[in-house]
């Protein structure tokens, strides 16, 4: 107690005499960042990265970058002809791709990226039908156009990188409307 008080009372003598007491931050980790090739995305480039900054915006504990040259991605992002789809290796690594068949039916691109960076990221499909669901994927509507992810879902996120948790290899393919 005497120690405190001697302290404080050292503490106001220094501001008198306009001298600064420096307190240290709590140190925060530094987020993990993944790094993404969109090459192959062919006219879904930009979409591609405006899924990346979706989820940069929302959570603090992974970030999506473009890969720099020299360096193996984390995430190889294609284009072609199916559904879209993602096939994830382990947390944060994996491939996935844009597909023009939900592209085509009139499913909104952003959206697309962002849900299946959200299965490279470690959520599955929920299937809830509700567009305030990002991983609702294909049963949202069509007319859906959040690309956000919901507080869960980026707190999930957020829970699944601030610890060095694994996640077992899985395949997601993005399922037609229903009829």
């Amino acid at each position: 107690m005497l120690l405190r008080k001697v302290a404080a009372a050292i503490v106001a003598a220094l501001a008198v005499l306009g001298v600064q007491a420096v307190t240290a931050a709590p140190a925060t980790a530094a987020p993990r960042i993944l790094y993404y090739d969109a090459s192959q995305a062919q006219e879904f480039r930009a979409v591609v990265t405006q899924g990346a900054q979706i989820w940069n915006s929302r959570v603090t504990n992974v970030r999506l970058e473009p890969v720099p040259s020299g360096r193996t991605p984390n995430i190889r992002v294609y284009a072609d002809n199916g559904w879209p789809r993602t096939y994830t290796s382990s947390l944060g690594n994996g491939t996935w791709y844009m597909g023009r068949q939900a592209v085509n039916q009139g499913y909104y691109q952003p959206r697309i990226a962002a849900h299946e960076f959200g299965h490279i990221l470690g959520l599955p499909d929920r299937r809830t039908g509700l567009c305030a669901d990002l991983m609702s994927g294909s049963s949202a509507p069509v007319s859906c156009t959040n690309a956000n992810p919901n507080t869960r879902e980026a707190t999930t996120v957020n829970n699944s990188f601030a610890t060095a948790v694994t996640a077992r290899p899985q395949t997601f393919t993005w399922a037609g409307a229903a009829a």
